[in-house]
Formats: structure tokens, sequence, C-alpha cells
């Protein structure tokens, strides 16, 4: 029986070409040859005004608050159905995450409920594109302005998709990008933050550089640098780099390969769908996802742990997701739930991740549905 893991890491074989000039070149710390060329990729691609590459998302994320001048007693509206990383980088700045409820459609954050969430202590809005797909950025966008929020995009897996022609993460003030083995463009770890506005970017690259202004000294503009501000350390190695550069390289070609196993799990699924069994993805109009992942959802918990064990008697790693913030011990302790819990526990005990990647291939895909079929067809 073949093994069919969850993910395999993107790889193209440039890559260890790329890391071997970085050796050679004896330039293997951050902010190289490599990562200058990520960066413009991502400017050139997206239209945002700075792209700066991170050692995480997580740390793109928190780079984001730091920007926002996040402090003690902010608040800071998102959904609860996300990574912690996404609470972690404003509770780690004395902020306070309010959780709302999501939209069952699409798992992202419930657009109708921000506003009445929104109190005199908050600060921003963190919409999550959940398996990237838009949230109704207007509508966040609207709600921003009106309030004087600023807007943090959590663009984790929202790499080459798109709500309404704007590239997800240049919408909102700053964009966080994930480039971890799991996501559709990888480094191993690695991330990037997306700035719109350039007032940001000076501040963006001290903070980046632990709080100096070595940037500036290095494209010449000044003599010598020094230590203006608080910061830290941001910058991924130019070998991680040069790794994910050899697959920007490629991005259409691994889009476009995603997208059809997207579209062949639909095809294949749409008729258990059709007949009640199971739910498939929503994409609203407007929105163009990436093919991030293929999820279906189940009638409840119960069904969804059998289908996991069918699978994975049968060589398939299928996986649930996140654990809804709001219910862990740190949620409890740092953060609270705006509203009523509709969607966000029921939805997230339904939903089971099938295996996604850019090497999957067609007859795998059968393979797996194949076997989703023989589950409901007992």
């Amino acid at each position: 029986m073949e093994k069919i893991n969850f993910n395999v890491p993107p790889y193209i074989d440039k890559a260890m070409d790329y890391i071997k000039e970085c050796v050679d070149n004896q330039k293997i710390c951050g902010d190289g040859a490599y990562t200058k060329k990520c960066n413009e990729w991502f400017e050139k691609k997206t239209g945002t005004k700075k792209c700066l590459l991170t050692t995480s998302c997580t740390h793109a994320t928190e780079l984001a608050a730091l920007l926002a001048d996040i402090k003690e007693g902010d608040e800071v509206i998102m959904p609860s159905f996300t990574f912690v990383s996404t609470a972690d980088a404003f509770v780690l700045r004395g902020a306070v995450p309010v959780f709302v409820d999501i939209r069952p459609d699409t798992m992202n954050i419930d657009e109708k409920l921000i506003e009445a969430a929104i109190t005199p202590k908050t600060k921003a809005i963190v919409p999550v594109h959940y398996a990237g797909v838009s949230c109704e950025m207007d509508t966040i966008m609207d709600i921003a302005k009106r309030h004087n929020l600023l807007v943090i995009e959590d663009a984790a897996q929202g790499v080459m998709a798109s709500y309404h022609g704007k590239a997800l993460g240049t919408i909102g003030d700053f964009g966080c990008y994930s480039f971890h083995e799991t996501k559709n463009y990888s480094m191993g770890e690695g991330g990037a933050l997306l700035i719109r506005d350039e007032k940001y970017v000076e501040n963006a690259e001290i903070i980046r550089e632990k709080g100096t202004n070595r940037s500036k000294y290095f494209r010449g503009q000044i003599d010598k640098y020094t230590w203006v501000n608080y910061g830290s350390s941001y910058l991924p190695s130019d070998m991680n780099a040069a790794y994910l550069y050899s697959q920007l390289e490629h991005a259409e070609e691994i889009n476009q390969v995603r997208l059809q196993s997207w579209n062949h799990y639909y095809e294949r699924l749409e008729p258990l769908c059709r007949n009640g069994k199971i739910e498939l993805p929503v994409i609203p109009e407007g929105c163009v996802h990436n093919a991030h992942m293929f999820y279906i959802k189940a009638k409840d918990i119960e069904e969804r742990t059998a289908l996991i064990d069918h699978l994975k008697a049968n060589g398939i790693l299928a996986v649930f997701h996140y654990i809804p913030l709001h219910t862990a011990p740190a949620g409890m302790q740092f953060g609270r739930f705006h509203g009523e819990d509709c969607y966000t526990t029921k939805e997230s005990e339904r939903l089971l991740r099938l295996p996604m990647y850019y090497t999957l291939r067609p007859e795998q895909v059968d393979y797996i549905c194949d076997k989703v079929e023989e589950f409901y067809n007992k």
C-alpha cells in the first residue's frame, strides 16, 4: 500500500545551486542577494510598497504589531479559528485579542460581527485569509476607516491569492506571509512583511535590524550605523531565501499544478456533496484562491474521527486543523470572545484537510477520493 503524506514540502532542483552560490560567495547571513531577489519579486508581483523577508510569519506579525504601536491594554479583533501566532504577536505587546465568530462558508472572520466588537480600546483588525480564500475585505476596510483602525492581514496561507484583483496581504496596512514547509512556497521556516504605506518602511527596516539603521548604511546613505530604536533580529539566512527563490521562479507553474489537484478533488467529491454526505469549500465571487488546502466537512466530530481513521488505515494521512483559540488555556487567559460562538467550534470540529502539495499526482487524488467514497458508501 502506498503511503500518501498530508504534506510534501515544495522543492525545485535549482535550489541547491543557489544555496551553493551563497556558500561559495561566503554570504549566508541575512539580507544577501537572494533575500533582496525575493523581496523584489514580491514587490513586483503584488504591488506592495515594500516587502521584507522575515524568519517566520510569526515574526512578520510581531513586526507589524510593533509598527502599529500596539501597547498594553489595546484590543485587537480577530477570529478564534486561526493559528496561535495570530494572537501571540499582540499578546506579547500586552494587547487583548478579541475573538469574533466566523462565517461557516469560508471559515473566515464574519465581517458583519466586527463592528459590534469595537470599543474605545480597539486598535486593529486582523483578518485571517483561511485556505487562501480572502475575507470580505471591502467591508473590513470600510469599518477600519470609519473607526480609525489599522488592518493587519494574516495572509500566511494567501500567497498568489487575490480579492477583486488585489493580492492578499496588500489590502490592509500590513500583510504577513508564511513560507513554512507546509505552505505553497517554502523556505523551511520563513515569512514576509508587506507594507502598504511608505511612511512605515524606514522604521520597519530599523526594527527588523535589531533597532539599528544598518539598512541605510548598506545603501550608502550614512557612513556608519548605530542603535536608534528598539528592535530584534528578523532576518532569515540567505540560504533559506535562495531555497525560496528557486520556487518563486516557478510560482505560476506551482500554483497551476495545485489548482489542478484542487479542482480534481472538487469534481470527484461533488457527488457526495450533492447527496448531503459532506460539504465542500466555498469560493466567494471576486476571490481567486491559491489551492493552499482542500478540505471537506463531515457531519460532526465523531464522523470526522472515523473518516480520519479509515483514511489512515488505507495509507492516507488526513488531518483536522485549529482548535479555536478562545477555548485554549492561553486564549481564556489573554483574550475574550465577543458575542456568540455559533460556528467557530462547530465548524472546526467538522473540518478535515486532505493531502495537498505540489507533487501530488492525479492518481493519488483519485485513490484518496475512492477511499472517501468508500467510507460514505458503507
